[in-house]
């Protein structure tokens, strides 16, 4: 048996004044989430590049969703020869940024995935761990000070601007906020300036303390105007705005000892139940346990930073309440999967192509089982909701593949708990999902009775996963009868076949089956592009067939019941390998294509205009690497050589999580989402898969 040990992931660096170690600190970022969607982020710096950015993004009830409620720290530390050491700061437009910290930073590092920095002060070291306690809307920073002889004084002065955590950060701080303190205990509450819903007066107080002393609050109050955001001037949004700061937490320390700021959206009697040592020690003892519940292939090594990346996405929503209640009176719990981290919120076809790396692999297949049986709960006019946006509580719909990703990730959960309970409960809505696909749904998503193919597409809307739209303008326009979509139905037709005539008997599959069996002819003899030896993109489109190389034909390979005849399969791997794969994922259209871009970067109409047009892709490694063994099954370590280029990866961007997209050209620049669900999901089931430790 594997035993899991702890994982620590040190991000390797030269701590000098240099500009390439400032674009190290300012470019590497740290994550931590707390179950319920809430999170903390920040660059390694200190510096808030990001309008996410924030050591306590509340994640609230409907209509108010994740709130950046404490945007970040300053941190002063005054030796006893009188010099004073700033260790983080904030960037001012026209000014350069000195990051005059940068050589007193001497590690940061990943402990057991919580965050560590250890800086080099005079004679000291001061080293900073931050937490979040699991399902709490609370945050607890954490100092210890070694070496050095004499007392040391830390000023901690606390920074906030509630608002929503995709809101600009030029919004006007128009409401006063109300402070109260007590001795060193403040709250911090937004004056209610009539009932406007879901603005910065409905958030709870603010509470802050220090929980570890002996420390004292200096009441000084004020704005700071004029910050500016790196990330998002980069990207192409308003990147000037202030926060406020009710004044400063004073600590003195002698050597070896700790002063810990807690700061909370919850109520006093919760936020006390733990002090700063008891938090830590419970959530280290959590992570074990989430070690030692994955499969042994995943207790060690870079799998096991991903198993402990996995966890940031699985949580138990508090923004929906009427939707727990329903799942937890049917004796269910509410579980989602966030699609990324930082802007995504809970998307159906990220969760299930998400579900089998994220909660079976890593021995959570009770929690498996709640998404699939609350995401039924969903299911209209036989679709499930694409997506749930911020702060809503109904979902929207606008997807032809979400729903047949669900059959892959039931027959995945399935063949590891063997629920077979849950797949009779499931099984009247399954039926009913293929009733209305055959007869035809909304946005124009029907089989065609002539070649039992399943066509999609309605004016203004983008249906399949390559969806980016700019205002009006559709990017990767696919209406039609899209490979991937028709590799997922035939599946899900197998799929549905076998568990109908197991649970049924063989007179009520026997439809599905003659489904079945027209949509695999039509595919065979539709799809195949002799010409370039790979399969269509798109068949009866708007412009008739499209013949793009792009990695969705993987899917009618990769799949558990492959739409593919055999004897395509070893053509179309090759021109995909040749001409998409790359040490980071695959790209989204190959490079010899009139519309491919080579970099995802600039303001929004930049960025969706390469999102699906040779952007690379970290998750479709997954299909990849399952269609390679079903080619080369004896070929596992071949196949793990594909893997390889991400595991670097884990100490850059989002460190120890993977990024959503790369550019499409050396040095495959991460950018997108710090931490997609997804592409931790495929590349840890692929390094199980391949059996590499």
């Amino acid at each position: 048996m594997v035993t899991p040990t702890p994982w620590n992931l040190t991000v390797p660096w030269n701590n000098t004044q240099d500009e390439a170690s400032k674009a190290v600190l300012l470019s590497r970022e740290w994550l931590l989430t707390n179950g319920t969607g809430g999170y903390a982020s920040g660059s390694l710096s200190g510096v808030v590049t990001r309008r996410y950015h924030g050591l306590l993004v509340a994640a609230l009830p409907a209509p108010l969703g994740r709130m950046v409620m404490l945007t970040q720290v300053s941190e002063e530390i005054r030796l006893p020869s009188g010099e004073i050491v700033r260790l983080a700061g904030q960037e001012y437009p026209g000014n350069p940024l000195t990051l005059d910290w940068v050589n007193r930073l001497v590690e940061f590092r990943l402990e057991s995935g919580l965050p560590v920095w250890r800086y080099q002060v005079g004679d000291y070291i001061l080293e900073k761990r931050i937490l979040l306690p699991y399902r709490q809307n609370t945050v607890h920073l954490t100092y210890q000070l070694f070496g050095g002889d004499g007392a040391a004084r830390l000023r901690l002065r606390p920074f906030i601007h509630f608002r929503p955590h995709e809101g600009r950060v030029d919004e006007p701080m128009r409401e006063p906020y109300e402070v109260t303190a007590q001795g060193s205990h403040v709250e911090i509450q937004p004056v209610k300036q009539g009932s406007e819903m879901g603005g910065p007066a409905s958030c709870p107080a603010l509470r802050m303390f220090p929980a570890i002393g002996p420390g004292a609050l200096v009441l000084d109050g004020g704005s700071c105007h004029d910050i500016f955001y790196r990330m998002e001037f980069r990207r192409g949004y308003e990147a000037r705005g202030e926060v406020w700061t009710p004044g400063y937490f004073r600590f003195t320390l002698e050597r070896d000892q700790v002063a810990s700021l807690i700061a909370s959206a919850e109520d006093w009697e919760t936020i006390l139940a733990l002090d700063p040592q008891q938090a830590w020690e419970a959530e280290i003892e959590r992570r074990r346990r989430l070690l030692a519940a994955a499969v042994p292939q995943a207790r060690q090594g870079p799998a096991a930073q991903l198993v402990l990346a996995a966890d940031q996405f699985i949580i138990a929503p508090t923004t929906r309440m009427a939707d727990v209640a329903r799942a937890q009176a049917a004796g269910d719990e509410l579980r989602t999967i966030i699609a990324g981290y930082h802007w995504f919120t809970d998307w159906g076809r990220d969760t299930m192509i998400s579900l089998e790396g994220l909660t079976l692999i890593t021995g959570r297949a009770t929690e498996a089982g709640y998404i699939l049986r609350t995401s039924a709960q969903y299911i209209k006019d036989g679709l499930i909701p694409n997506l749930f946006p911020e702060g809503e509580r109904e979902g929207l719909y606008h997807t032809a593949d979400a729903t047949l990703w669900y059959f892959h990730a039931l027959h995945r959960y399935l063949q590891y708990s063997g629920d077979r309970n849950t797949l009779n409960i499931l099984l009247p809505k399954l039926i009913d999902i293929f009733r209305h696909h055959v007869q035809g749904t909304r946005f124009g998503i029907q089989v065609d009775p002539g070649d039992g193919l399943l066509s999609q597409g309605a004016e203004g809307y983008q249906l399949t996963w390559m969806d980016a739209k700019v205002g009006d303008w559709v990017v990767t326009p696919r209406r039609g009868k899209a490979v991937e979509i028709n590799a997922l139905w035939y599946n899900a037709l197998r799929l549905l076949e076998t568990w109908v005539r197991e649970e049924r008997g063989d007179h009520e599959a026997e439809e599905i089956r003659e489904q079945a069996e027209k949509a695999y002819h039509s595919f065979n003899q539709r799809f195949w592009y002799d010409q370039g030896q790979h399969l269509f993109d798109l068949v009866d489109g708007e412009k008739g067939d499209d013949a793009s190389l792009r990695p969705n034909q993987l899917l009618a390979i990769s799949l558990e019941h492959p739409v593919l005849e055999q004897r395509y399969w070893k053509p179309v791997l090759d021109a995909v390998a040749k001409n998409l794969l790359t040490p980071v994922g695959l790209r989204s259209l190959a490079p010899d294509a009139p519309d491919y871009k080579s970099r995802y970067d600039g303001d929004l109409r930049a960025r969706d205009a390469a999102y699906h047009q040779g952007t690379v892709w970290a998750w479709l490694v997954g299909p990849f690497v399952d269609a390679w063994l079903r080619c080369h099954p004896e070929e596992a370590g071949t196949a793990f050589n594909f893997l390889e280029g991400l595991i670097p990866h884990l100490q850059e961007a989002g460190v120890g999580t993977i990024s959503e997209v790369f550019d499409a050209e050396e040095p495959f620049t991460p950018r997108g989402c710090i931490a997609q669900a997804w592409s931790v999901a495929e590349l840890l089931r692929c390094l199980v898969k391949t059996k590499h430790e």
